[in-house]
Parts: structure tokens; sequence; C-alpha cells
């Protein structure tokens, strides 16, 4: 028989690890997992959304329009198709993502400011809290500094309407953290952030573990799960490393899997391998 000073001692002990239990239980998920459209190669359709759930993804960032319609989500019927392959998959919109202003510059081009304030409208509509705007290839803003100025020009005035809105513009780009910093800075817009790429930093020669920090949790509105040809894990970033950073930094938020994935690979098992991969290291 237990003394009476075991019996307390055991109960105590039996209390504390059903308090870790509960405790482990209760904790919410640190991040959200999707992908991007374009990466399923079904930029703007419903049929991505049938992908997605097919890979087991909580969500999935949308083209906001394509090469082949411009006018994109701000096309009623294109916008409905959107929501009703969200609501019959349970798979949601996360963001919105104007990958287009890579062909057709926002620094530049003046039909991109009605792209943009258009997407806020439409990423209202569908729930989705943020709006990638593109800066490469040819909208790349390095070494250009008319090409920032007439970006920080426009966003200041669409910036107000995406504050409206509860949007975020998530700016994704080759410049550094400071560069971004300052952009955001000369907006002067809670509704401007980073939109960031652990593999586009690396290879516009960051340091993205110097950089994370330097932009902090609140400067950072998505990030990008990319190994351009390889899937996850079998490239040259240190997933580990990152997830420790993101933890340290007290990230939150979705993750998107974009371009993760060799040649001729079949998406549906590619995506999968990807998501078991960050399932590991991350908690969703």
């Amino acid at each position: 028989m237990l003394s009476r000073r075991d019996a307390i001692r055991k109960a105590a002990l039996g209390l504390g690890a059903l308090a870790t239990l509960n405790s482990k239980s209760l904790l919410k998920a640190h991040y959200q997992l999707g992908a991007c459209d374009w990466s399923l190669g079904k930029a703007m359709s419903a049929e991505a959304f049938d992908l997605a759930r097919q890979i087991g993804l909580q969500g999935l960032q949308v083209s906001y329009n394509t090469g082949k319609d411009e006018a994109g989500l701000s096309n009623p019927a294109t916008l409905q198709t959107i929501r009703e392959a969200a609501g019959r998959t349970g798979v949601r919109v996360s963001s919105l993502a104007i990958g287009e202003l890579n062909r057709v510059p926002y620094k530049s081009e003046v039909r991109t400011e009605e792209w943009v304030w258009n997407s806020v409208d439409a990423a209202k509509a569908l729930g989705a809290p943020v709006v990638l705007l593109a800066f490469f290839t040819q909208g790349d803003l390095r070494q250009d500094e008319a090409g920032k100025k007439a970006v920080i020009e426009r966003l200041r005035k669409v910036a107000p309407q995406a504050e409206k809105q509860g949007v975020t513009l998530g700016i994704e780009s080759y410049l550094s953290a400071q560069e971004h910093l300052d952009i955001i800075q000369a907006v002067g817009s809670p509704a401007v952030k980073v939109y960031y790429d652990f593999r586009n930093a690396t290879d516009a020669g960051y340091d993205i573990y110097q950089e994370l920090p330097m932009l902090g949790r609140e400067q950072i509105c998505e990030i990008h799960m990319k190994e351009n040809g390889f899937r996850l894990g079998e490239g040259t970033l240190d997933w580990p490393r990152i997830a420790r950073v993101l933890d340290d930094m007290g990230y939150q938020g979705w993750m998107q899997i974009e371009w993760a994935s060799p040649k001729g690979a079949d998406i549906v098992k590619c995506y999968r391998h990807n998501r078991q991969y960050l399932e590991k290291l991350f908690r969703f």
C-alpha cells in the first residue's frame, strides 16, 4: 500500500503530466500551408483547388490575372468561379498574387495601378488578407532608383484603400531587407509589407539569417517555400535552420510552396512530399 506521502506525490506527478499533455493539445498551429496555383500548373483555375485538396493543403495562393486574361478576378464571373471552388473543396483562398507585374512592370505601366487597386477589392471579396506584388524580370527594381520612386508613389495612392479593406500588399523582389524597409518607410502605411522568399534572397546574395531578424515578424506578411528544380529538403537551403529562425522570431501565418519540383515530376506526389517534409519541421 502507498504511504500518504507517496500517494500525494504520485497524484501530483499525474496531474503535472496531464497538464503538460493538455497544454500541448491546446497549442494553436503557428503556420498554415498552401501552394501557388501557377506552380501547380493551374493559374487562376478552379482545378488548382482540386489539386490542393489531393495534396492535403489548407489553402491556395491564387493568381489575380494572367497574360491571357488581364481583367482576371475583377471579372465577377471569374471571381465567383474561384469562390465556388474554395467552398466546394474546403481549400481556402489564402492570398492573391499579381505575377503579371513581372511582365508588365508596376513601376512604368499605367494599367498596373488599376490591377493593384482592383486586386485589393478581389482579395477582400475572397477573404484573402494578402496580395503579392511581384518585382522580377521586367519589373526588377535593383539599381533602379527611378523605378523605386515610381513604385513608392503608386503604393502611397493605393495603400489607404488596402488599409480600409484590411488587405496587405506584399512586395516580393530581389532587393535587400534594408531596401525593402526603406520602401515601406517611404510609403508610410501598415498595409505594405515584405513577401519573403528564402530562395530568391539567397540567389540574390543576401544572408537570410541576418535579413529575417532585421525585418522581424511584423514586416513579413507571408513566405514562399521554394527550391527551384528540387523538392524541399533536396536543394541547398537549410530548412531546419530556417524553421528555428522563424520560430525564434515568433512568425505565424501562411507559407506557400512554390516551384519545388524537378522537371517532369508528378505534381501531386511531389507536393505531397513537400507537405510532409514541412510537417516535420513546422506545426500546422
